[in-house]
């Protein structure tokens, strides 16, 4: 059982007060409201974005104009819950789906509350995170855990989601053969789940050897470091690998050069999948994606993959706990962040643990 906080007790969180300037401050113990659950944090990753926002202080059009509790890949113990809820109680493990939307709009009502305009979302200006010893959610977007399954597994629920959708929007299936580009954590983890969705051979690249080294190890069936500038002959080793084009490519890196990689190598009548967020603009071969009808779709974030992804995890289809590299306090959140920018030690998924 989670202990109850008292109110007005220091809530220590981790803080971006403007860019580059991360620090550990006590914050007040949010209530829940009605239809909310007050968590006690267990688990929090750290994200792209959010080392980008510590470094940059802005992704886009989100700005960060005000000080904010960074933090959006979360688990914890529900240690309140709002007078409506009726569906967790106190003691429960969940994970945390960080994004709740109006349930309003039509978005919402077509049932892609992903596109909600009036989203809030953890660690995106203005929202406060989840990096912190308590936080409050909307209650139907916690997801009990199994007992199974760990608090840390419940936290890699969130980058899982991605991979989920990204092979949903893709049309993953039994048989496929797919390309990723890009073995960063969210390249991982497409790799598992195309896997797990019945992808017959997955070729992946990167370049960095150390990442498709663990790529490899987690089911990849080529790996192939980008060595070269050469597109056309970058090309070619993808489909002397797979022994044929891939009829789906994931892209995972945002970089110019990869974009156009995955569209050249894409099967005619296939499917590129654009997961990775690079420049505003970019050059790319349209009209060769065009006239072959290689379909180019986006994704932004997720939308109804939580459940998925956690009963992939839960029935063993996915064991996302490699991804978990490295373990730090609260206390040591700066320094968490130093290891998930530099990748040192081979850093892939950096794990801050809230409740010790």
């Amino acid at each position: 059982m989670a202990p109850s906080p008292t109110p007005g007790s220091g809530n220590l969180s981790a803080i971006l007060r403007s860019t580059g300037n991360l620090v550990l401050e006590d914050t007040s113990i949010p209530q829940p409201t009605e239809n909310e659950v007050q968590i006690q944090m267990h688990a929090v990753g750290i994200c792209g974005s959010d080392v980008h926002y510590w470094t940059h202080g802005r992704i886009g059009d989100f700005i960060v104009n005000a000080p904010m509790i960074l933090g959006h890949e979360a688990s914890g113990i529900v240690s309140a819950v709002g007078s409506k809820v009726t569906s967790l109680k106190v003691g429960d493990r969940v994970a945390i789906e960080p994004g709740v939307p109006c349930r309003l709009c039509n978005f919402c009502k077509g049932g892609r509350y992903n596109l909600c305009p009036d989203m809030a979302f953890c660690a995106t200006p203005p929202i406060d995170g989840s990096l912190r010893r308590y936080y409050c959610h909307a209650a139907d977007f916690c997801y009990k855990l199994p007992d199974h399954v760990s608090l840390e597994e419940g936290a890699l629920l969130e980058p899982l989601s991605v991979g989920v959708h990204a092979c949903k929007r893709a049309g993953v299936t039994i048989g496929s053969k797919v390309l990723i580009c890009g073995a960063g954590p969210i390249g991982l983890v497409n790799l598992m789940t195309a896997k797990a969705m019945g992808a017959s051979s997955v070729v992946i690249t990167d370049l960095e050897q150390n990442r498709l080294d663990v790529a490899s190890k987690l089911g990849a069936d080529h790996a192939i470091r980008v060595d070269t500038k050469d597109v056309q002959e970058l090309v070619k080793r993808i489909h002397s690998a797979l022994g044929e084009e891939p009829s789906i490519t994931i892209e995972c890196t945002g970089a110019p050069p990869s974009i156009q990689t995955g569209i050249f190598a894409t099967r005619s009548g296939g499917v590129l999948v654009l997961v990775g967020l690079g420049p505003p603009e970019i050059s790319l071969p349209v009209v060769n994606a065009a006239v072959r009808e290689v379909d180019i779709r986006g994704i932004f974030r997720y939308v109804n993959c939580y459940p998925t992804a956690l009963e992939m995890i839960a029935s063993g289809k996915i064991d996302a706990k490699p991804l978990i590299t490295h373990h730090f306090k609260l206390a040591e959140s700066l320094k968490a962040f130093e290891t998930a920018k530099t990748g040192e030690g081979g850093a892939i998924k950096v794990m801050i643990h809230c409740d010790q």
